[in-house]
């Protein structure tokens, strides 16, 4: 660790990595099993055996502010995150419990994984988009996972939205007759899917006849070499080269955004990124038309009633029927591009940029605005944001999956919140019981519902822990002045607002709500446990935290 000190890029990893270990621990391990607590100006944590310290602030988004410390032989000590991860080892094997040789390694992974993000980060290079710009601005990625930013596979940082990739798509012909697609997939014949700017008319002579266009990521492709050589050896598939634009990928890593067509294209990559391996399940691709097509109506419904809701639609995909294998893997989802949605005048901004420190990758203008009016600010921001969710569940049954990157705040040209920008098919769900889900493939329906009680703990988990209590965090701190009175400020104005919905459009009694409201203990989602038991992200649990409702 000596090497840290030498190395700024190193240094900045070993905190951020630090930091977002120590969360989760003081989160899963400390406040759920009661062996945290604070000590004046201290946040204090037993675990594996050893006393361990840090000075916080930010409410329950748990920013520290100084460094962490352990006990050791009665002095205290910087702690460091192999040393934490020694710990937690430690800790969860005691008694008997499964231990997990991946951990630490994957904890060093992710460290390694933000130094070298830090040295290839360039800023000359970012986009001058300013949505991509804050697509691409998440370094250190998500605040509470013991192991953000790690990535198995090869070469990804040629890929990689944080070093501002850019990068052309392979383009496949699939025989006409073996085709696997549903609803409108013409956003997957567009310009830079080989045609340039030629348009379809190029297209069409890059595709020979009785072939379909299908773009595929350059790195699956490369994951998918010796399950592809059969079928491009004898021309049930054809490798039709480098599209002649490229793309540009954006936080999820395998959504990339086509600027020559607007639109976002969501493809499967064999790639373990934080929890999951990055799969479009045969399951999930019909699920996102059969969503797309239920929730139409739904979110003009919600744009009625809160102006300035918006969606981005995934109205189609594509794949080969190649086997399951190569049905998933080369799967394409199509998704409406923000640009589309937006009003006139209208910035869409990535929710993960504006709640993270330091406030890379967010416009100007709206750093200036949140600093000069922070509670106006966010008053807007949680009027666009968690109103909608909100009346999705109650109104309609319908689960928004609205954590920090599956929300992008439209800000008008003075800075201010004007819309929200809701996307991903695969996380939003039906409440099992509201909607007929017969006539569905029964896997199908599965994954597109949630059981009453699951599909609550899901909107308050997204919508309070992570988003609004992340961003809360972010501007008390980035407003100068007393940082501990502004956050219960905002908390009082977020209440306010969240009762005047309750009190104006809830339909009946909206129960959980008024739970919340009252100071319930909230759901926080369970990152380090489902890692440590290297279980489906589907499979995480939860934890309870501290309300910050409670007392404002």
């Amino acid at each position: 660790m000596d090497s840290l000190l030498l190395d700024p890029h190193a240094a900045k990893a070993e905190e951020a990595t630090l930091g977002a270990l120590l969360r989760c621990c003081l989160r899963e391990l400390g406040a759920a099993g009661g062996r945290a607590w604070s000590a004046g100006p201290y946040l204090l944590l037993r675990l594996g055996g050893t006393l361990v310290r840090v000075r916080a602030r930010g409410g329950i988004a748990l920013r520290a502010a100084g460094p962490a410390e352990r006990l050791v032989d009665g002095s205290w000590a910087p702690l460091t995150s192999a040393a934490l991860a020694g710990l937690v080892h430690e800790d969860l094997r005691a008694g008997g419990g499964a231990g997990n040789a991946e951990f630490a390694e994957q904890v060093e992974a992710s460290r390694e994984a933000v130094a070298r993000i830090l040295a290839a980060r360039d800023p000359a290079s970012a986009p001058a988009d300013p949505w991509l710009a804050s697509e691409q601005a998440l370094v250190t990625g998500h605040p509470f996972h013991p192991s953000p930013k790690a990535r198995s596979g090869r070469d990804w940082e040629r890929y990689a939205p944080e070093v501002h990739a850019r990068f052309p798509l392979r383009l496949l012909g699939v025989r006409a007759d073996l085709v696997a697609e549903e609803g409108d997939t013409s956003g997957l014949d567009g310009a830079a899917l080989g045609a340039g700017a030629l348009g379809g008319a190029a297209l069409g002579a890059a595709v020979p006849a009785g072939y379909v266009p299908l773009p595929a990521h350059p790195w699956q492709v490369d994951l998918l070499a010796a399950d592809l050589a059969a079928p491009l050896a004898d021309g049930r598939l054809l490798d039709l080269g480098p599209t002649s634009g490229s793309v540009v990928p954006t936080s999820s890593v395998r959504t990339v955004y086509d600027p020559a067509t607007g639109t976002c294209l969501k493809f499967s990559l064999d790639v373990r990124i934080t929890n999951c391996v990055r799969k479009n399940a045969w399951y999930e691709l019909s699920g996102a038309v059969e969503l797309t097509r239920r929730l139409g109506p739904v979110f003009d419904r919600l744009a009625r009633r809160f102006p300035g809701t918006r969606w981005l639609p995934e109205p189609g995909y594509r794949s080969a029927a190649l086997g399951t294998r190569l049905l998933e893997g080369l799967g394409v989802i199509v998704r409406t591009g923000p640009w589309e949605v937006c009003g006139p005048g209208v910035t869409p901004v990535l929710a993960a940029a504006l709640a993270a420190p330091g406030g890379d990758g967010v416009p100007e203008a709206v750093r200036a605005r949140r600093a000069a009016d922070p509670t106006g600010w966010w008053r807007a921001y949680v009027e666009r944001v968690a109103r909608p969710v909100l009346d999705a569940f109650f109104r309609h049954g319908v689960v928004l999956e609205a954590h920090l990157q599956n929300v992008l705040v439209g800000t008008d040209p003075g800075g201010l919140p004007a819309e929200a920008v809701f996307r991903d098919m695969e996380g939003a769900k039906l409440v099992a019981g509201r909607h007929d889900l017969g006539g569905l493939p029964r896997r199908v329906a599965e994954g597109l519902a949630y059981e009453p009680g699951r599909a609550w703990n899901r909107v308050a988990y997204c919508l309070m822990v992570n988003t609004l209590a992340e961003t809360a965090a972010t501007v008390a701190e980035t407003a100068g002045g007393d940082e501990d009175r502004l956050l219960r400020e905002l908390w009082a104005v977020a209440r306010d607002v969240l009762a005047r919905y309750a009190e104006e459009h809830a339909p009946g009694p909206a129960a959980p709500l008024a739970r919340v409201l009252a100071g319930e203990p909230l759901p926080a989602k369970a990152n380090l446990g489902v890692r440590w038991a290297r279980a489906a992200d589907r499979h995480a649990g939860y934890v309870l935290v501290d309300n910050p409702f409670r007392g404002v």
